[in-house]
């Protein structure tokens, strides 16, 4: 991973009406990167993540690709991006080919980069057996697989995620996190990520955004928010609900555990923890 910034946001702001949705948030993604954004619903991730891929118009702010503006460098700037939506725009009645070819068109990839470039693309998401099979008849996680591939199609810098594993079962997001580590791993494409799953988060991201009511409250690594919080946390159950208390060593813990009146447990302290102290709620909430 270099540290050139594929892409930089500068106080970015979004409003509907007058009800602000996100409030002049920075960040930056270096080539190569994979970050999650965190936050429970109506937080401000799919405003940002259609804002930075030119689906909406924020309200005010910059948008820089390689240090170009965005607005202003539109068609060369959305050659560097691909979007896989929280919902699955497949043309139904069409086979796999069939869509993965209707896109190398609308990305004007010359015809005879085409069939070499559908082919990679169904190899790498082991669809290519599925080829000339209409849509209608996959499953879920076959689906999903073709939408990411098919973001994929005009070799893009950076994708944007937003919930790709919303409403699969756990095994078959299991082997979708596979794809989408293999196309930041392999392919080296930048990868900015929702998802309501930490464990999908913690799991993918070198690094983390918290973003809570239109704000980026914290970023950083996975470890470094988890252990800026402590490494261990104490459950005790009582009848009012579970208390928590964050302890850095296990013995201290132990100590505290030992004083308790009422069942208790100690556990490693999670990536939703975090969440939960930053915000005071979970983020499916």
């Amino acid at each position: 991973m270099s540290n050139h910034p594929i892409l930089s946001v500068s106080k970015l702001v979004k409003t509907f009406g007058k009800k602000p949705a996100v409030n002049a948030v920075d960040f930056t993604i270096q080539e190569g990167e994979f970050i999650g954004l965190l936050g429970a619903n109506g937080a401000g991730k799919t405003t940002i993540i259609k804002s930075v891929a030119g689906l909406i118009k924020p309200t005010s702010g910059s948008i820089l690709y390689y240090d170009k503006n965005f607005e202003s460098h539109l068609k060369e700037s959305k050659k560097l991006i691909g979007v896989v939506p929280q919902n699955s725009n497949l043309d139904r009645d069409l086979t796999a080919y069939e869509n993965l070819y209707l896109h190398t068109l609308l990305h004007n990839i010359p015809v005879k980069e085409r069939e070499a470039k559908i082919a990679t693309a169904l190899e790498f998401a082991e669809l290519s057996e599925y080829r000339n099979k209409q849509v209608k008849t996959f499953s879920g996680g076959m689906k999903r697989r073709l939408v990411i591939v098919r973001a994929l199609i005009h070799d893009p810098k950076i994708i944007f995620l937003d919930e790709p594993t919303v409403g699969l079962d756990p095994q078959i997001r299991r082997n979708l996190w596979n794809l989408i580590l293999k196309i930041n791993q392999v392919k080296k494409t930048a990868i900015l990520l929702t998802t309501h799953y930490i464990e999908e988060a913690e799991k993918l991201c070198s690094r983390v955004m918290v973003i809570d009511h239109g704000d980026i409250i914290m970023d950083n690594t996975p470890e470094k928010l988890k252990h800026g919080l402590g490494r261990f946390v104490l459950e005790i159950y009582n009848e009012d609900g579970i208390t928590e208390t964050y302890f850095d060593s296990q013995e201290a813990a132990l100590i505290e555990q030992g004083n308790c009146q009422s069942e208790s447990k100690i556990r490693n302290i999670a990536l939703e923890d975090v969440i939960i102290q930053l915000t005071g709620r979970r983020v499916n909430a």
